[in-house]
């Protein structure tokens, strides 16, 4: 399907047109001149213990400052709309923001006000369309686990009793088939309020059932049960609320509705976004918006796993450092020590690239870096062509497999399909950090984006606008958890030997970390069971694990495990 990429591209780029509504008026999106510090705002919902204190600390901080920001604009709108000249006023908070319907010559008025920052006319985008094809997929015989997560090793984190359990994620995508079998019992409760578990911002209704295909597959990846015969889901024991934000008739979205969407995330206590989709090309203003966003997102502390885009092949159109699709382009959590000597601000943003499943780079995955110098309210990650030290944001952060991959198929109740595209890694992403949540649900986005890049296998010397930090292992990553926060990542914590094993092992304690000496281990069984336990007294603890069946086993001491093998 590769070859067909740079035409299916240049027509997507092609079809990026203005946002109008039947009766000529135009789409705008109004930026407020005060806007949140979101490092302020992060230091000071530190104060609060918890995560879902902090949340609501700027959740309501966020809200508060909107209410008494926008007042005299919306009384304008207000009068505006009954004199029928302004339609479909739609204020947010995550970025103190007023999008409507209005006519053009309106724009020049309103920015001029003194409470206004900038005014843009929204601009929609269409999914590209190598993401629209698919190939059909045979079911599984009930014990099989599509290959994606056999590669990330996210069927062994399970084994560790780590399945997403208590993880909500909010999949911003063309919406969800409803009715398919793999995904029953798989969705969030929005009670009586929103009762088919999301919301559609382009229709403004509680029906967010998928007409396109793309989110469906997404969704599978993340949370696909394997009910009819195939496990797809990395992160089968989460939830997902289903914010659907494309029209269904013409597969068309902008961001703008994706903000919104992430506003309805961030308040109704998503832990963790999946947005496979981005608008290349986007000029400041829309940059602006999006940044802001994805700035009050991470100081409510929720983390996005977002696509970098599949314009690589495209490059004449879209060249670096604007190669990566936006919200993509965002800075991530945590800033990587290659990063370090072009360092600038952060956001939610973990940027996933894709590869095959030999790791080898997808064509289509976007090249990084982004900049932001182009962005004067930040102005940071100046790039320049050959530069040491004018590097610009590396993007990617991480990569996954997006070359393809087996998932739910929307035309039928229980059928598969192959995708390839950024949009399929990034679920598979998605899914390790609700298994990485499910073992410590107060893990940071900083935390999750270190651990995802610490734990990753490097395809690089560095990391690079291509791989970013390496291609995830969900096994590594959520191995270095610890109970109350990131974990040290050390690979010499312990040694069993021998191993595969008949009668016995030995765990061997490296003199550098004798303070696993008196300490707990348990041997855990493919099932999750403990079937023995004891205390580690010295440096070279022998085991006797002659009563244990032939098996796969994994043997714990306190936030790390290893793999046993018992074959006799």
């Amino acid at each position: 399907m590769k070859k067909y990429f740079l035409t299916i591209s240049a027509i997507f780029l092609c079809l990026i047109g203005f946002s109008t509504n039947p009766e000529g008026k135009i789409k705008i999106n109004i930026i407020i001149k005060i806007q949140s510090d979101a490092t302020e705002l992060s230091r000071m919902a530190s104060a609060f213990s918890t995560k879902a204190e902090r949340r609501l600390f700027v959740v309501n901080s966020l809200k508060r400052q909107a209410e008494e920001s926008q007042a005299d604009l919306l009384d304008y709108l207000n009068e505006l709309e009954i004199n029928g000249v302004v339609e479909e006023i739609r204020p947010l908070w995550i970025v103190n923001s007023v999008s409507c319907y209005a006519e053009e010559s309106l724009m020049d008025e309103i920015s001029r006000r003194d409470d206004v920052l900038a005014v843009y006319q929204v601009e929609e985008f269409s999914l590209p369309e190598d993401e629209n094809f698919s190939i059909p997929a045979e079911r599984g015989d009930g014990r099989e686990i599509a290959e994606n997560i056999l590669k990330v090793n996210a069927d062994q984190v399970w084994e560790l009793g780590y399945t997403g359990e208590d993880v909500l994620v909010a999949l911003i995508d063309t919406g969800v088939r409803l009715d398919h079998a793999d995904l029953q019992g798989q969705f969030w409760d929005g009670g009586a309020e929103y009762p088919n578990h999301g919301y559609d911002f382009y229709q403004h209704d509680d029906d967010p059932s998928d007409t396109h295909g793309h989110g469906t597959h997404v969704a599978g990846t993340i949370v696909g049960s394997g009910a009819s015969g195939t496990q797809t889901g990395v992160a089968p024991g989460a939830k997902i609320m289903v914010l659907k934000v494309f029209h269904g008739d013409d597969n068309l979205t902008e961001l703008t509705m994706c903000v919104e969407a992430m506003q309805f995330a961030v308040e109704h206590g998503a832990d963790v976004m999946n947005m496979s989709l981005g608008q290349p090309l986007p000029d400041a203003s829309v940059k602006l918006m999006m940044r802001q966003a994805c700035d009050n997102t991470l100081a409510a502390g929720v983390v996005a796993s977002v696509c970098a885009g599949n314009s690589r092949l495209i490059q004449m159109l879209a060249p670096v450092p604007y190669n990566i699709w936006s919200p993509g382009d965002c800075p991530p959590p945590h800033l990587h020590e290659d990063q370090m000597v072009n360092a600038g601000g952060t956001s939610c943003v973990i940027c996933v690239g894709a590869v095959n499943f030999n790791d080898v780079l997808g064509d289509f995955s976007s090249e990084g870096p982004s900049t932001w110098s182009d962005v004067a309210q930040y102005n940071d990650y100046p790039y320049s062509s050959g530069s040491a030290t004018n590097i610009g944001l590396i993007r990617p952060d991480v990569c996954a497999p997006g070359v393809n991959i087996k998932s739910l198929d929307f035309n039928t109740t229980n059928g598969y399909c192959l995708k390839s595209g950024t949009s399929m890694a990034t679920p598979c992403v998605t899914g390790t950090i609700a298994l990485m949540l499910s073992k410590d649900h107060e893990l940071t986005p900083a935390q999750i984006d270190e651990i995802l890049e610490r734990t990753a296998i490097p395809l690089s010397a560095h990391k690079s606008n291509d791989f970013g930090s390496g291609r995830i292992d969900a096994l590594a990553a959520v191995n270095a958890v610890g109970g109350n926060g990131a974990g040290e990542i050390d690979e010499t914590a312990f040694v069993i030997y021998p191993n595969p094993t008949s009668d016995f092992i030995i765990i061997n304690i490296p003199a550098v970390q004798t303070r696993f000496i008196a300490s707990q281990y348990q041997i855990i069984n493919i099932l999750g069971e403990i079937v023995m336990s004891g205390e580690i007294i010295a440096e070279n603890k022998r085991i006797d694990i002659s009563n244990l069946p032939n098996g796969i086993y994994f043997i714990k001491i306190g936030d790390y495990s290893q793999k046993i093998v018992v074959e006799k």
